[in-house]
């Protein structure tokens, strides 16, 4: 017996006006601002034909305020699974055409039930935001709906990836589920993330503010550090989106997909000799050895608009997927203050629960001194760095470049912190502190008694230097494994790659280790 074709039709009518969400009218204007639906954000993502969406048909539960007689098209919100690139992730998308994409019961239970088959199913969760927030009219079952998504994003946390996309309103409690994921892409215009409007902050404090200060994509990006990536558009968010998952395992108990090169390339680049300056106080520029490292094209950079002192991204080296931190002498001199210390211990845990070798490229003078910096908190917060690369078991790989004083060369993962091979350039400098400071301590009576101080000072620093601040110093005790012409480099790095893949260890039981957050 053959299905009646007016119950195909009825079911076509309903997927086809289902579809609509909050109707054209509200589509168009949509449009003009350069947005794009909740689906069609989806049908970028997803390969063609391979979404399969949950829910579609779901009502809301509201019955107070008018709402019983109200419909709100899948409530406001499309749920999913499909393929991307041919893996398989899940995903939901907001739609703010449908009651502004408020989060009520049973929009909330969609998110969760998307959010559970994730963690089953072990593959990366993708979230667009574009919500005005908690449902007003279903009171505290919205704040319930809520919780139960920020109790999902804990428990898929290291796990499998999240990446959340903004691409319009999430303010309030909203703005917790993003800052609760891993990565967060924000399109730069018609999208906003903030706590506290400027109307509730000119209310509770009297100061004036706008938007653009404290939930544009800008402020959020550059000043806050809550988003890693900035979108041009929404089919720029995707893209970004797509780009990240391609470096990503599906879940913590696989690795990033490595697509090793039949043959290393072992030929030397010249052209790295030339890039440490002469004088060991001129400044150089990090990009030019992370881009000589990697495969040509193979570097995103996360985190690139905030604490600029230190460079964090994804590279592949000879096909190998690994994650980079490197400092940036050129901002800062490549000190760690806060925020570089926060930036880079994030990073650093996420690449450890989602097996991600690590490749440091290190040229620091130091921890950046100042009164903000001690009472912000300096101390704890560069503690992280130490306790995210003392705890991390992937392979580590650190490159000594040229500075590297103090408390920060072994906050840049030091052989005392377990660093799997430690490489020196001969330009490296390995000591408490810099030649000029040292000698301030060491040689201060000497240098006011001499006629000429300048010469006795300088006489001092190139000693200083030559015995205590060489790399040779920290090799024959041991604390560094080779040290390596700079136009080595690569292939040295891809060597140790290929040879730590294997790398197995184990840590004390315990439920986790206590960060200094």
């Amino acid at each position: 017996m053959s299905i009646r074709p007016e119950l195909l039709q009825d079911l076509a009518g309903r997927q086809h006006s289902l579809e609509q969400g909050g109707g054209e009218s509200r589509h168009a204007k949509r449009r003009e601002k350069g947005l794009l639906s909740a689906r069609e954000r989806l049908a970028i993502l997803f390969d063609a034909h391979t979404f399969q969406e949950w829910g579609m048909h779901v009502e809301h539960s509201c019955h107070d305020f008018g709402m019983e007689n109200k419909p709100l098209p899948c409530d406001g919100v499309v749920t999913g699974v499909g393929r991307v690139n041919g893996r398989p992730v899940a995903s939901y998308s907001q739609d703010a055409t449908v009651g502004g994409g408020a989060l009520g019961q049973r929009h909330s239970k969609k998110i969760c039930d998307i959010m559970d088959y994730a963690l089953e199913g072990g593959m990366p969760l993708v979230a667009v935001n574009d919500s005005g927030g908690a449902r007003i009219q279903e009171g505290v079952e919205s704040l319930s709906g809520y919780g139960q998504v920020f109790y999902r994003n804990v428990l898929l946390s290291g796990c499998v990836p999240q990446i959340g996309v903004i691409a319009g309103n999430c303010a309030g409690g909203a703005a917790y589920s993003p800052a609760l994921m891993d990565f967060l892409i924000m399109t730069r215009e018609n999208a906003n993330m903030f706590i506290c409007g400027p109307q509730v902050i000119k209310a509770a404090t009297g100061v004036d503010c706008t938007m653009e200060e404290i939930g544009s994509a800008k402020a959020n990006a550059s000043i806050s550090g809550n988003v890693h990536f900035v979108a041009e558009s929404d089919q720029h968010a995707i893209q970004i989106a797509m780009e990240l998952l391609s470096y990503l395992p599906p879940n913590n108990v696989e690795n990033p997909p490595h697509l090793p090169t039949d043959e290393i390339c072992l030929d030397p680049d010249d052209s790295m000799n030339e890039i440490v300056p002469e004088d060991p106080m001129g400044t150089m520029n990090m990009y030019d050895v992370i881009h000589r490292i990697v495969d040509p094209d193979c570097f995103l950079e996360v985190h690139r608009d905030f604490a600029p002192n230190i460079i964090i991204g994804f590279g592949r080296v000879d096909g190998v997927a690994v994650g980079i931190i490197a400092n940036q002498p050129n901002v800062k001199a490549g000190t760690l203050d806060i925020d570089a210390s926060d930036k880079g211990a994030r990073f650093i845990r996420f690449c450890n629960a989602f097996n991600f070798p690590i490749l440091t490229l290190v040229d620091v003078p130091g921890f950046l001194p100042g009164v903000a910096q001690e009472q912000g908190g300096i101390i704890r917060h560069g503690a992280k760095m130490l306790f995210a690369y003392a705890a991390a078991t992937v392979p580590k790989i650190t490159v000594i470049i040229r500075k590297a004083y103090g408390g920060s060369y072994l906050a840049m993962c030091s052989r005392d912190l377990k660093a799997d091979m430690v490489f020196a350039w001969p330009t490296a400098e390995i000591a408490v502190m810099g030649a000029d400071g040292a000698v301030n301590v060491l040689y201060r009576k000497e240098i006011a008694a001499a006629e000429d101080k300048a010469a006795m000072r300088k006489q001092f620093i190139d000693e200083y230097r030559d015995r205590f601040a060489s790399p040779y110093m920290a090799a024959s005790h041991g604390m560094v494994t080779d040290i390596i012409s700079p136009a080595s480099t690569r292939s040295v790095v891809s060597l140790a790659l290929r040879n730590t893949l294997t790398k197995s260890e184990t840590r004390p039981p315990k439920k986790h280790g206590l960060i200094p957050l």
